[in-house]
């Protein structure tokens, strides 16, 4: 039991280690080892057991930040912080236990093919904690350990983050078989693994030598805007900090006018929105007097007949004669951040979700023009979602756009994970990505992941980056996916030819 134990934390720690902070992506590749020993190694609810118990490990580490966000954002108190941490992290660790679950049932038919089906369980349970109603929370996918990575990340455009997810489990499985098979002195599946090794590291290797790196031939200014979030915000908010949003409106205009293209502002982090005649004014100065389109983004209301005001989290263009010639109104919402499930079930519990927003979704994945082409934006918590960004890339989007507030992440790990997964994106569907945040990370990143250019967090200041536009239609962009949904397949195709041959004698090995 205390082997089966220590074996089992050991894997959520090492996975943990590979995503920010210490992003130790190398232990990706050995860290669900100790759990498939332990799987294989138990009966199935134990299996079951021991797979839970490492997620609940990994998560606690990687999702520690949450309940910063929680006490601050949602006005919780500390057990209650404390509570949906913990019933987000049973959630997702039930996900790891069916992962290993899977695993030991295949035994049943051998060894060697249960560790073979593996990898596509846990591609097939990444796709789950995705697609998720309501809840889907694909942070740290598996995948993303190797974003930093410039060869290897390039699988991404075949099968999105998922094929990558895959070839690191399917490496952690292939180690397992190898390492049985040498105990029992067989040769064959040793070489396979060496073989498999040696490919891996040369990919990593040659990568950042042999990956393009394209130039850009558009000019665009991030503004890293640095101010502090907060729940709500006085009416006299405005008069309060007119020094500093003179600052950032003069920042804006200088970076404009040194060399006229487009200026972005992050997610809106305070009462900004152009319906307010004062902040619509700033908009147009900073557009007008830097010579450029001027993307930003708002708070948006509208006042349906006979119903309560609506207010969505939107991004808005004013170009250089004042005109709005973009709108887009975000989609997928942050749960419990931007507004509340089940709200009519949830009225007892009033105090806990008093300082939730209140935001509708918006119905369109808009696509706008640029000099030069066309272009999409994704607002914050949209980034790790693959197939939702991927679908502006769909919609004909040559140029990303990611405005997100991060502020509410704090001093913790989760601005360069949240980082990490939004540079895959770019990857995914071989597009510049220009993310512009409030506090950081502000980034350039080109169509193949590489970071060209960020400033560091809780800085304010412009970023002038080059960017360009791009047609290419990789695989992911055409097909979304296919990869994932295929492991499905394969998963349960697995688990029924396994059910049927029950009454069959285990094979040996």
């Amino acid at each position: 039991m205390l082997r089966r134990l220590s074996l089992t934390v050991l894997s959520g720690v090492l996975l943990a280690l590979s995503f920010p902070e210490p992003h130790w992506g190398w232990l990706a590749w050995v860290a669900l080892v100790p759990l498939l020993v332990v799987a294989l190694d138990a009966g199935p609810a134990a299996a079951f057991g021991w797979g839970f118990l490492q997620g609940v490990v990994f998560y606690s580490f990687t999702l520690e930040w949450l309940y910063g966000f929680f006490r601050s954002y949602g006005r919780m108190l500390v057990w209650q912080a404390a509570g949906v941490l913990g019933l987000m992290v049973v959630i997702l660790s039930l996900f790891t236990g069916g992962y290993a679950l899977g695993t030991r049932l295949l035994k049943r038919s051998g060894v060697g093919w249960a560790l073979a089906i593996s990898p596509f369980f846990w591609t097939a349970f990444e796709l789950g904690r995705t697609l998720m109603p309501v809840i889907g929370f694909p942070w740290n996918l598996l995948g993303y350990s190797m974003s930093s990575n410039l060869g290897l990340v390039q699988v991404v455009t075949f099968g999105g983050i998922y094929a990558l997810s895959f070839i690191v489990a399917g490496y952690n499985a292939l180690l397992v078989w190898a390492w049985q098979a040498g105990r029992q002195r067989r040769k064959q599946p040793v070489v396979v693994w060496a073989a498999v090794s040696a490919a891996i590291l040369l990919v990593a290797a040659i990568g950042p030598h042999v990956v393009p790196k394209p130039a850009g031939r558009y000019t665009a200014h991030l503004i890293q805007l640095d101010i502090q979030p907060r729940v709500s915000f006085p009416a006299d908010w405005e008069q309060r900090n007119a020094a500093m949003l003179h600052a950032v409106t003069s920042l804006s205009v200088n970076a404009g006018k040194s060399a006229p293209g487009l200026v972005i502002w992050p997610e809106a982090p305070a009462p900004f929105s152009l319906q307010d005649p004062n902040f619509a004014a700033r908009a147009r100065r900073i557009a007008r007097e830097g010579d450029s389109d001027f993307l930003v983004g708002v708070d948006r209301w509208r006042f349906p007949p006979g119903r309560a005001a609506e207010a969505s989290n939107s991004a808005e263009i004013v170009d250089p004669a004042g005109q709005t010639v973009f709108r887009y109104d975000k989609m997928h919402l942050v749960p419990f951040g931007e507004y509340v499930p089940w709200r009519k079930y949830l009225h007892f519990a009033h105090d806990l979700i008093g300082g939730i927003g209140d935001f509708t979704p918006g119905k369109v994945r808009a696509v706008g023009r640029l000099p030069g082409g066309r272009f999409s934006v994704f607002i914050c918590y949209e980034a790790i979602f693959p197939d939702e960004v991927r679908q502006f890339a769909d919609r004909g989007a040559q140029l990303l756009i990611n405005i997100s507030d991060d502020g509410w992440y704090g001093h913790t790990e989760a601005l360069e994970q949240h980082l990490n997964m939004a540079r895959v994106r770019a990857v995914e569907n071989r597009r510049w990505l220009l993310r512009d945040t409030n506090t950081g990370i502000t980034a350039e990143i080109d169509p193949y992941g590489r970071i060209r250019a960020r400033l560091p967090a809780e800085t304010r200041a412009a970023l002038t980056v080059r960017y360009d536009f791009r047609s290419d239609r990789t695989l992911y962009t055409r097909w979304g996916d296919w990869w994932p949904e295929l492991a499905v397949v394969v998963s349960c195709l697995a688990l029924a030819w396994n059910f049927a041959r029950r009454k069959s004698p285990v094979p040996v090995g």
